[in-house]
C-alpha cells in the first residue's frame, strides 16, 4: 500500500501518528463524496452455543440484474467498537458500492446491551469468530471475505491460524488492519505517556462500567475495588479479561493470544496485514518482517496512517482510501 497523508496532516513521527488517528475518528467523512449519511443496518440476534447472544448488523446490497451470488464482506470491529465505528461505516459504503452484502458481528457487550453470561471478549477469541463465520457462510451462497480492525484483526488472524484448511474453505481471504499482533508490546505502548492519558482513559471509560454491570449480575466475578483502581489496560486485563477467559495472568493472555508468532506458519488463507509505522498503539519495532511470515501473508507497512486512520483528500478529509485500497486486494482474491 502506497499511502501518504495529505499535507495538512502529514508526518511520520508520533505526533503525526496521533493526529492521523484522532482526526479521522472524530471528524472525517466516510466516503469520497464527503457524505456522513448513516448506514441503514438491520440487526439479527443469534443465540450463542453457551446460551448467550451475539448481535449481527447486516447491510445487504441492492440486487443487480444478472447477479446470482453476491460476495459477503464481514467486518470484525476493534476494542469497544461497533457497526457505527467510523471504519465500519466506511467499509459499509464501499461494500454497497461494489454490490456486496455486508455484516458486522458485535463482540459481546459491544452492541448496546449487557450479555447474559459472565464472559466478554478478548484479543484471541478465535472460537467465537469460528462459529460466527460458520453461521454466516451457511446462510450465504456467494464467496465470503473477512476484515478485522485493530483487536478484531488480531482475533481474525488467530482464527485463520488455528483453523487453517477449514478456514480456507469458509473464506477467500482475510485482512487485519492496525492490529496489535504483538499484544505485550502494544499493551505496554498504550499504557505510557500521551497514550495513557488519552487512549487508555477513553477505553477504560467504557470498559470499566461494562465490567461493573457484569459484576451486578454475577457477584464475586472479580474484585470491585481493584477494578475501580485500574489505571491501564494491563490492570484491566489482570483483573477481568485474563481470569474471566481462562488465562493465568495478563502476560499469559498477551503471549497466548498474539497473532505475530503464528504468522510464519500461515499457508492456507490469503492474509493481508496492514499497519502504519507511526501507529501510536502498535510500535513499528514489533511489526512482523517478511522473514517472519508465511507464504499466504502480505505485509503492508506504510510510514504514515496512524491507528485505523489513513486520512486523505482535502480538509476535512475522508477515509475512502482505506476501504478502497483494502478492497482492491480483496477483489484480487475473489
Amino acid at each position: 500500500m502506497q499511502y501518504r497523508a495529505p499535507r495538512w496532516l502529514a508526518g511520520h513521527g508520533p505526533v503525526a501518528g496521533n493526529v492521523q488517528t484522532i482526526w479521522p475518528a472524530l471528524y472525517s467523512a466516510t466516503h469520497h463524496e464527503g457524505s456522513r449519511l448513516p448506514v441503514r443496518y438491520h440487526r439479527e440476534r443469534w443465540d450463542a452455543p453457551d446460551g448467550d447472544f451475539v448481535d449481527v448488523d447486516f447491510h445487504p446490497a441492492q440486487p443487480r440484474a444478472g447477479q446470482t451470488e453476491r460476495p459477503l464482506l464481514v467486518l470484525f470491529h476493534g476494542l469497544e467498537g461497533s457497526s457505527q465505528s467510523h471504519y465500519a461505516r466506511a467499509f459499509a459504503h464501499w461494500a454497497h458500492a461494489q454490490g456486496w452484502d455486508y455484516a458486522v458481528p458485535h463482540f459481546r457487550g459491544c452492541s448496546g446491551e449487557v450479555n447474559r453470561r459472565p464472559r466478554a471478549y478478548h484479543s484471541g477469541d478465535h472460537d467465537e469468530v469460528n462459529w460466527i463465520l460458520r453461521r454466516l457462510c451457511a446462510g450465504h451462497a456467494g464467496p465470503v471475505l473477512a476484515v478485522g480492525v485493530s483487536l478484531g484483526g488480531n482475533v481474525l488472524l488467530r482464527w485463520a491460524q488455528e483453523h487453517g484448511p477449514d478456514a480456507a474453505r469458509l473464506v477467500r481471504a482475510v485482512v487485519a488492519i492496525s492490529s496489535p499482533v504483538d499484544l505485550a508490546a502494544c499493551g505496554h505502548a498504550i499504557g505510557r505517556g500521551f497514550n495513557r492519558l488519552v487512549y487508555t482513559r477513553m477505553f477504560l471509560n467504557t470498559m470499566r462500567p461494562k465490567a461493573m454491570e457484569r459484576l451486578k449480575l454475577f457477584p464475586g466475578l472479580f474484585d470491585a475495588e481493584a477494578m475501580r483502581q485500574a489505571r491501564d489496560i494491563y490492570d484491566f486485563d489482570h483483573i477481568f479479561t485474563a481470569p474471566l477467559h481462562g488465562f493465568a495472568s495478563t502476560e499469559d493472555y498477551w503471549a497466548r493470544c498474539s497473532a505475530k508468532p503464528g504468522l510464519r506458519a500461515m499457508r492456507d488463507v490469503p492474509a493481508l496485514v496492514l499497519n502504519a509505522r507511526n501507529d501510536p498503539f502498535v510500535p513499528a519495532s514489533c511489526l512482523p518482517t517478511q522473514g517472519e511470515v508465511g507464504p499466504a501473508v502480505t505485509l503492508w507497512q506504510p510510514h504514515e496512517g496512524g491507528h485505523v486512520g489513513f486520512p486523505s483528500g482535502r480538509f476535512p478529509g475522508h477515509v475512502a482510501d482505506l476501504p478502497q485500497a483494502v478492497g482492491r486486494w480483496l477483489l484480487a482474491h475473489l
